[in-house]
């Protein structure tokens, strides 16, 4: 396993469900070749866990603190991890 690997939680808050926000991760993470899931929260933020290079990653949550045209993101919680190789892919999680 490579010292590059990594995995990453943020938590997006702000007007992001109903927005394509999860297809749009879903999309950015596959283009960047990571794994993973996104799901929407209870209380209305989006959850995103994901593992691959730590660049691919950092890519990642930059694009999440921005989010698709129609969202409106308020403030990003970003946790770093270990990389598990938990996953085989990248999917929404409903």
């Amino acid at each position: 396993m490579s010292d590059d690997l990594a995995r990453v939680s943020v938590i997006v808050t702000g007007s992001v469900q109903g927005v394509f926000f999860r297809a749009s991760t879903l999309e950015q993470a596959q283009g960047l070749n990571l794994t993973g899931w996104v799901k929407n929260l209870p209380d209305s933020s989006v959850e995103v866990v994901a593992e691959g290079s730590r660049y691919a990653l950092e890519q990642l949550v930059d694009w999440c603190r921005r989010g698709p045209p129609a969202a409106r993101v308020d403030e990003v919680l970003v946790r770093w991890g270990k990389h598990l190789a938990e996953f085989r892919t990248f999917m929404i999680v409903r």
